[in-house]
């Protein structure tokens, strides 16, 4: 280690310091990209930063961090790097809480997991951890190795980071592999901000774009309550509650037709995986529940903009018997808004699971489960062989 330490310390005398961001697909690779662009200014000192950015699927099927450093570390020598340094959107779980970064001095590498950071504001939450690991790496740090602390730098020690997760650097006399430092959140409140983290990985928003065939079906089925003097009526009648709770049981019925038509429920057994279980199902219910409410929010303002400019004010009040407001056509477009969406749920279940994992997933959860998939239908053929 210190023969390295002495090489990389002459090597940033003579030359621009050189350092890599290994990205997984999507989130990660848009994250190391945006950071490329702002990071050299804030690293500028006495020296000149260069940033690489390189996207490796390979990265997207690894399970563990030491391998992923391993990775990393070909990586840098590839590159001629002084420090590389991976941005996965792996969750990674410790005995002390979730992990958001492992650093090995040996190697000038290091792996952020962007979950571990929350799902508001990534970028700048991973440019914080990336300077702080780079403390780490080029030796800025006063702790003694296993010394625990809670000062970090670079914002990550402020008052709403200790609120809502704090972080705490410790260093880690019995590392695991070559890994000497490890930056780790709260049990409790670092599972929830992992939690939404994974959920912002898998950018829900994305749904309505990937389930053309749902979508479809929803726009069809409202096109015809458009038309339909009955379901105006319908729209027109029923009261603000049972409103509310037919449009929660319409969103219920899609977001559960495609986790059961689709496998996406993971029934893992064992006692060490049954943690990680929750994490994967909570991300995946919520994923497709915010999913699914854009969709019905987006349905429902196209909706009330095609009644206003095709239902004639005085057609639409002789069918309710009662002069046609805003609130009139609010109603009507809720009533075809929620039939839509129940056709898509039936809709979906025509979409083929590698087209609902897609626009549910990111990347490297939707590569993961479809080995998983793979896998189950390897053990089922060989049981029935």
């Amino acid at each position: 280690m210190a023969r390295r330490r002495e090489s990389l310390t002459l090597a940033e005398k003579t030359e621009v310091i050189r350092l890599g961001l290994v990205a997984d697909p999507d989130t990660p690779r848009q994250i190391a990209e945006r950071l490329a662009e702002s990071l050299p200014e804030e690293l500028s000192g006495e020296r000149e930063w260069q940033i690489d950015v390189e996207t490796d699927p390979v990265t997207a099927g690894l399970r563990e961090t030491w391998e992923i450093l391993d990775l990393t570390e070909q990586k840098r020598r590839e590159h001629g790097w002084h420090y590389a340094i991976c941005i996965t959107d792996l969750p990674v779980r410790t005995s002390s809480g979730p992990l958001v970064a492992e650093v090995d001095h040996d190697q000038g590498t290091a792996v952020v997991s962007v979950p571990a950071l929350g799902g508001f504001q990534p970028r700048r939450r991973v440019g914080q951890v990336i300077r702080q690991v780079l403390d780490d790496l080029r030796g800025e740090h006063g702790e003694r190795p296993g010394e625990e602390t809670e000062e970090l730098r670079h914002g990550l020690s402020s008052s709403l980071t200790r609120v809502v997760a704090p972080i705490r650097r410790r260093a880690v006399t019995e590392p695991r592999g070559a890994v000497d430092v490890q930056y780790v959140s709260t049990r409790t409140r670092g599972r929830v901000r992992l939690l939404t983290g994974m959920v912002r990985t898998n950018r829900p928003w994305r749904l309505i774009f990937g389930l053309s065939r749902a979508l479809a079906a929803a726009v069809a089925t409202s096109a015809f309550g458009l038309s339909s003097t009955t379901i105006w009526m319908i729209g027109d009648q029923l009261g603000t509650t049972n409103k509310i709770m037919v449009m929660v049981a319409a969103v219920a019925a899609l977001v559960f037709w495609l986790i059961a038509a689709h496998d996406l429920w993971e029934t893992r057994r064992s006692a060490v995986d049954r943690e990680l279980a929750w994490l994967y199902n909570a991300s995946t219910l919520l994923t497709l529940t915010i999913g699914v409410v854009v969709l019905y929010a987006i349905l429902f303002v196209v909706n009330v903009v095609l009644a206003t400019l095709i239902v004639p004010s005085s057609l639409l009040s002789s069918t309710v018997g009662r002069t046609a407001g805003l609130g009139t056509y609010l109603s009507v477009a809720w009533a075809f808004t929620t039939l839509g969406a129940i056709a898509g749920a039936l809709g979906s279940s025509l979409e083929t699971d590698h087209a609902v994992r897609q626009a549910a997933y990111g990347y490297r959860e939707s590569t993961r489960r479809a080995e998983h998939q793979r896998e189950q239908e390897q053990r089922e053929h060989g049981e029935d062989l």
